[in-house]
Protein backbone atom coordinates (compact mmCIF):
# COMPACT_ATOMS: atom_id res chain seq x y z
CA UNK A 1 0.00 0.00 0.00
CA UNK A 2 1.24 3.51 -0.81
CA UNK A 3 2.02 6.11 1.85
CA UNK A 4 -1.06 8.06 0.75
CA UNK A 5 -3.18 4.94 1.15
CA UNK A 6 -1.84 4.32 4.65
CA UNK A 7 -2.52 7.94 5.61
CA UNK A 8 -6.05 7.72 4.18
CA UNK A 9 -6.80 4.51 6.10
CA UNK A 10 -5.39 6.04 9.28
CA UNK A 11 -7.39 9.27 9.06
CA UNK A 12 -10.62 7.56 7.96
CA UNK A 13 -10.99 6.17 11.47
CA UNK A 14 -13.79 8.44 12.61
CA UNK A 15 -12.74 8.99 16.24
CA UNK A 16 -9.16 9.79 15.24
CA UNK A 17 -10.20 12.02 12.35
CA UNK A 18 -12.57 14.02 14.55
CA UNK A 19 -9.91 14.35 17.25
CA UNK A 20 -7.18 15.51 14.86
CA UNK A 21 -9.35 18.01 13.00
CA UNK A 22 -11.58 19.39 15.73
CA UNK A 23 -10.29 18.80 19.27
CA UNK A 24 -7.47 21.24 18.75
CA UNK A 25 -7.19 25.05 19.07
CA UNK A 26 -9.18 25.60 15.87
CA UNK A 27 -9.14 29.40 15.77
CA UNK A 28 -5.44 29.67 16.66
CA UNK A 29 -4.46 27.06 14.09
CA UNK A 30 -6.55 28.82 11.45
CA UNK A 31 -4.82 32.16 12.17
CA UNK A 32 -1.43 30.47 12.01
CA UNK A 33 -2.25 28.84 8.68
CA UNK A 34 -3.38 32.17 7.29
CA UNK A 35 0.05 33.60 8.15
CA UNK A 36 2.15 30.57 7.22
CA UNK A 37 0.52 30.00 3.83
CA UNK A 38 1.54 33.50 2.68
CA UNK A 39 5.28 33.05 3.36
CA UNK A 40 7.04 33.71 0.06
CA UNK A 41 10.06 31.45 0.48
CA UNK A 42 11.06 28.83 -2.09
CA UNK A 43 11.86 26.10 0.45
CA UNK A 44 8.71 26.71 2.54
CA UNK A 45 6.59 26.75 -0.62
CA UNK A 46 8.07 23.58 -2.10
CA UNK A 47 7.97 21.55 1.13
CA UNK A 48 4.41 22.71 1.86
CA UNK A 49 3.13 21.76 -1.60
CA UNK A 50 4.95 18.42 -1.44
CA UNK A 51 3.28 17.61 1.90
CA UNK A 52 -0.06 18.73 0.48
CA UNK A 53 0.36 16.31 -2.45
CA UNK A 54 1.17 13.50 -0.02
CA UNK A 55 -2.07 13.97 1.92
CA UNK A 56 -4.40 14.66 -1.02
CA UNK A 57 -5.08 14.18 -4.73
CA UNK A 58 -3.77 17.66 -5.61
CA UNK A 59 -3.64 18.16 -9.39
CA UNK A 60 -2.16 21.40 -10.70
CA UNK A 61 -2.38 20.52 -14.40
CA UNK A 62 -5.34 22.91 -14.88
CA UNK A 63 -3.68 25.86 -13.15
CA UNK A 64 -3.15 29.07 -15.10
CA UNK A 65 0.33 29.47 -13.58
CA UNK A 66 3.07 26.87 -13.35
CA UNK A 67 5.02 28.66 -10.60
CA UNK A 68 3.55 29.94 -7.32
CA UNK A 69 4.87 32.53 -4.90
CA UNK A 70 3.57 30.71 -1.82
CA UNK A 71 1.27 27.97 -0.57
CA UNK A 72 -1.52 30.56 -0.47
CA UNK A 73 -0.87 31.52 -4.09
CA UNK A 74 -1.18 27.85 -5.06
CA UNK A 75 -4.30 27.29 -2.98
CA UNK A 76 -6.20 30.23 -4.47
CA UNK A 77 -4.96 29.48 -7.99
CA UNK A 78 -6.83 30.52 -11.12
CA UNK A 79 -7.47 27.98 -13.86
CA UNK A 80 -6.59 28.26 -17.52
CA UNK A 81 -9.29 30.16 -19.48
CA UNK A 82 -12.19 28.09 -20.76
CA UNK A 83 -11.91 25.18 -18.29
CA UNK A 84 -15.13 25.90 -16.36
CA UNK A 85 -17.70 27.15 -18.91
CA UNK A 86 -21.13 27.82 -17.46
CA UNK A 87 -24.00 25.75 -18.85
CA UNK A 88 -25.57 27.97 -21.55
CA UNK A 89 -29.15 26.73 -21.00
CA UNK A 90 -31.05 29.80 -19.69
CA UNK A 91 -33.19 27.57 -17.47
CA UNK A 92 -30.18 26.03 -15.69
CA UNK A 93 -28.75 27.20 -12.38
CA UNK A 94 -25.07 26.23 -12.63
CA UNK A 95 -22.82 24.98 -9.88
CA UNK A 96 -20.97 27.92 -8.32
CA UNK A 97 -17.88 25.81 -7.58
CA UNK A 98 -16.13 22.51 -7.88
CA UNK A 99 -17.28 20.28 -5.05
CA UNK A 100 -18.79 17.06 -3.78
CA UNK A 101 -22.58 17.12 -3.56
CA UNK A 102 -23.71 16.55 0.02
CA UNK A 103 -27.21 16.93 1.41
CA UNK A 104 -29.79 18.30 -1.01
CA UNK A 105 -33.55 18.34 -1.41
CA UNK A 106 -36.67 20.34 -0.72
CA UNK A 107 -36.74 22.65 2.28
CA UNK A 108 -39.50 21.41 4.61
CA UNK A 109 -41.12 24.76 5.42
CA UNK A 110 -37.88 26.26 6.81
CA UNK A 111 -35.99 23.10 7.78
CA UNK A 112 -33.09 21.58 5.85
CA UNK A 113 -30.35 19.03 6.59
CA UNK A 114 -26.57 18.99 6.86
CA UNK A 115 -26.73 15.18 6.57
CA UNK A 116 -29.62 12.73 6.83
CA UNK A 117 -31.15 12.99 10.30
CA UNK A 118 -29.32 16.20 11.22
CA UNK A 119 -31.69 19.15 10.63
CA UNK A 120 -31.11 22.86 11.02
CA UNK A 121 -33.24 25.89 10.29
CA UNK A 122 -32.99 28.57 7.65
CA UNK A 123 -33.28 31.27 10.30
CA UNK A 124 -30.29 29.89 12.22
CA UNK A 125 -28.29 29.78 9.00
CA UNK A 126 -29.27 33.14 7.49
CA UNK A 127 -30.26 35.23 10.50
CA UNK A 128 -32.80 37.22 8.46
CA UNK A 129 -36.54 36.40 8.69
CA UNK A 130 -37.30 38.19 5.40
CA UNK A 131 -34.71 36.14 3.52
CA UNK A 132 -36.07 32.98 5.14
CA UNK A 133 -39.47 33.72 3.58
CA UNK A 134 -37.87 33.91 0.13
CA UNK A 135 -36.72 30.30 0.49
CA UNK A 136 -39.57 28.74 2.46
CA UNK A 137 -40.33 25.34 0.85
CA UNK A 138 -37.60 25.97 -1.70
CA UNK A 139 -34.57 23.84 -2.61
CA UNK A 140 -31.20 23.49 -0.90
CA UNK A 141 -27.93 21.85 -1.91
CA UNK A 142 -24.54 21.70 -0.22
CA UNK A 143 -21.22 21.55 -2.07
CA UNK A 144 -18.17 20.45 -0.09
CA UNK A 145 -14.79 21.58 -1.37
CA UNK A 146 -11.84 19.38 -0.40
CA UNK A 147 -8.41 20.91 0.19
CA UNK A 148 -7.08 19.93 -3.24
CA UNK A 149 -9.94 21.39 -5.28
CA UNK A 150 -10.17 24.63 -7.23
CA UNK A 151 -11.31 27.15 -4.60
CA UNK A 152 -12.80 29.99 -6.58
CA UNK A 153 -16.57 30.28 -6.90
CA UNK A 154 -18.77 31.75 -9.60
CA UNK A 155 -22.22 33.20 -10.24
CA UNK A 156 -24.72 30.36 -10.75
CA UNK A 157 -27.09 32.53 -12.79
CA UNK A 158 -27.49 36.02 -14.23
CA UNK A 159 -28.60 38.54 -11.64
CA UNK A 160 -27.65 41.18 -9.13
CA UNK A 161 -26.03 40.68 -5.74
CA UNK A 162 -27.89 43.04 -3.45
CA UNK A 163 -26.40 42.36 -0.03
CA UNK A 164 -23.69 40.37 1.74
CA UNK A 165 -23.94 39.56 5.44
CA UNK A 166 -20.90 38.19 7.26
CA UNK A 167 -21.72 36.14 10.35
CA UNK A 168 -18.92 35.52 12.85
CA UNK A 169 -18.59 32.05 14.29
CA UNK A 170 -16.45 28.98 14.88
CA UNK A 171 -14.26 27.08 12.42
CA UNK A 172 -15.28 23.43 12.82
CA UNK A 173 -14.15 21.02 10.14
CA UNK A 174 -16.97 20.49 7.63
CA UNK A 175 -16.16 16.92 6.55
CA UNK A 176 -18.88 14.22 6.81
CA UNK A 177 -17.48 12.93 10.12
CA UNK A 178 -17.89 16.33 11.78
CA UNK A 179 -21.32 16.83 10.19
CA UNK A 180 -22.52 13.65 11.88
CA UNK A 181 -21.22 14.71 15.30
CA UNK A 182 -21.74 18.49 15.54
CA UNK A 183 -25.37 19.61 15.51
CA UNK A 184 -26.22 22.64 13.35
CA UNK A 185 -22.57 22.90 12.32
CA UNK A 186 -23.16 25.24 9.38
CA UNK A 187 -25.01 27.60 11.72
CA UNK A 188 -22.04 27.68 14.11
CA UNK A 189 -19.23 28.35 11.64
CA UNK A 190 -18.25 31.69 10.13
CA UNK A 191 -20.12 32.30 6.90
CA UNK A 192 -21.11 34.89 4.34
CA UNK A 193 -24.68 35.18 3.07
CA UNK A 194 -24.75 36.41 -0.55
CA UNK A 195 -28.23 37.59 -1.50
CA UNK A 196 -28.78 37.48 -5.23
CA UNK A 197 -31.82 38.66 -7.17
CA UNK A 198 -32.56 36.99 -10.52
CA UNK A 199 -33.92 38.96 -13.51
CA UNK A 200 -37.33 37.41 -12.74
CA UNK A 201 -37.21 38.98 -9.27
CA UNK A 202 -36.73 35.65 -7.48
CA UNK A 203 -34.12 35.22 -4.74
CA UNK A 204 -31.12 32.93 -5.06
CA UNK A 205 -28.79 32.79 -2.06
CA UNK A 206 -25.26 31.43 -1.72
CA UNK A 207 -23.79 30.76 1.72
CA UNK A 208 -20.02 30.14 1.65
CA UNK A 209 -19.21 28.53 5.01
CA UNK A 210 -15.70 28.78 6.45
CA UNK A 211 -13.96 25.91 8.23
CA UNK A 212 -10.78 25.05 10.10
CA UNK A 213 -7.68 26.43 8.29
CA UNK A 214 -9.85 28.80 6.24
CA UNK A 215 -8.07 32.11 6.67
CA UNK A 216 -10.71 34.19 4.91
CA UNK A 217 -13.39 34.57 2.28
CA UNK A 218 -12.73 37.14 -0.45
CA UNK A 219 -15.29 38.65 -2.82
CA UNK A 220 -14.36 40.69 -5.89
CA UNK A 221 -17.13 43.24 -5.41
CA UNK A 222 -16.25 44.00 -1.75
CA UNK A 223 -12.97 45.67 -0.84
CA UNK A 224 -12.73 43.80 2.45
CA UNK A 225 -11.44 40.47 3.76
CA UNK A 226 -14.12 38.49 5.60
CA UNK A 227 -12.62 36.54 8.50
CA UNK A 228 -12.44 36.35 12.29
CA UNK A 229 -10.38 39.55 12.39
CA UNK A 230 -12.95 41.54 10.41
CA UNK A 231 -14.08 44.66 12.23
CA UNK A 232 -16.72 47.24 11.52
CA UNK A 233 -19.95 46.52 9.66
CA UNK A 234 -20.98 42.97 8.95
CA UNK A 235 -23.78 43.85 6.52
CA UNK A 236 -22.66 45.18 3.14
CA UNK A 237 -25.28 46.59 0.73
CA UNK A 238 -24.27 45.79 -2.84
CA UNK A 239 -25.30 46.56 -6.38
CA UNK A 240 -23.14 44.07 -8.27
CA UNK A 241 -24.55 42.83 -11.58
CA UNK A 242 -23.18 39.42 -12.53
CA UNK A 243 -23.59 36.97 -15.39
CA UNK A 244 -23.70 33.22 -15.05
CA UNK A 245 -20.14 31.95 -14.71
CA UNK A 246 -18.59 35.24 -13.53
CA UNK A 247 -16.02 34.71 -10.78
CA UNK A 248 -17.35 36.03 -7.46
CA UNK A 249 -14.45 35.28 -5.12
CA UNK A 250 -12.60 32.51 -3.37
CA UNK A 251 -11.99 30.54 -0.19
CA UNK A 252 -8.51 30.43 1.25
CA UNK A 253 -8.96 26.75 2.14
CA UNK A 254 -11.52 24.02 1.45
CA UNK A 255 -15.01 24.42 2.82
CA UNK A 256 -18.68 24.40 1.81
CA UNK A 257 -21.14 26.42 -0.27
CA UNK A 258 -24.87 26.09 0.39
CA UNK A 259 -27.15 26.98 -2.53
CA UNK A 260 -30.73 28.08 -1.76
CA UNK A 261 -33.50 28.68 -4.31
CA UNK A 262 -37.21 29.52 -4.11
CA UNK A 263 -40.01 27.01 -4.42
CA UNK A 264 -40.70 25.32 -7.80
CA UNK A 265 -37.04 24.91 -8.83
CA UNK A 266 -36.07 21.33 -9.72
CA UNK A 267 -32.81 19.39 -9.43
CA UNK A 268 -31.06 18.34 -12.63
CA UNK A 269 -30.57 14.66 -13.43
CA UNK A 270 -26.85 14.69 -12.61
CA UNK A 271 -27.43 15.70 -8.96
CA UNK A 272 -26.89 12.80 -6.57
CA UNK A 273 -25.33 12.31 -3.15
CA UNK A 274 -21.54 12.08 -3.27
CA UNK A 275 -21.19 13.09 -6.93
CA UNK A 276 -18.21 15.27 -7.82
CA UNK A 277 -19.25 18.29 -9.82
CA UNK A 278 -17.42 21.18 -11.43
CA UNK A 279 -18.18 24.87 -11.49
CA UNK A 280 -20.54 25.68 -14.36
CA UNK A 281 -22.19 22.26 -14.56
CA UNK A 282 -25.99 22.10 -14.10
CA UNK A 283 -27.41 21.90 -10.59
CA UNK A 284 -31.02 23.05 -10.73
CA UNK A 285 -33.54 24.00 -13.36
CA UNK A 286 -35.56 27.19 -13.17
CA UNK A 287 -39.15 26.66 -14.33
Amino acid sequence: MTIRGLIARFTQQEDLNFLLTNRIPRAALTRFMGWFSKIENTLVRDVSIACWRLFSDLDLSEAKKTEFRSLHDCFTRELRPGLRPADPDPSVVASPSDGIIGAFGKIADTELFQIKGAPYSLLDLLGDPALVESHRNGCFLTLRLTSSMYHRFHAPYDGKIERVTFIHGDVWNVNPIALKRVERLFCKNERAVLEMRLPSGEALTLVPVAAILVASIRLHFLDVTLNAQSRGPTVFPCDASVSKGDELGWFEHGSTIIVLTPEHFEFCDNVADGVRIRAGEPLLRKP
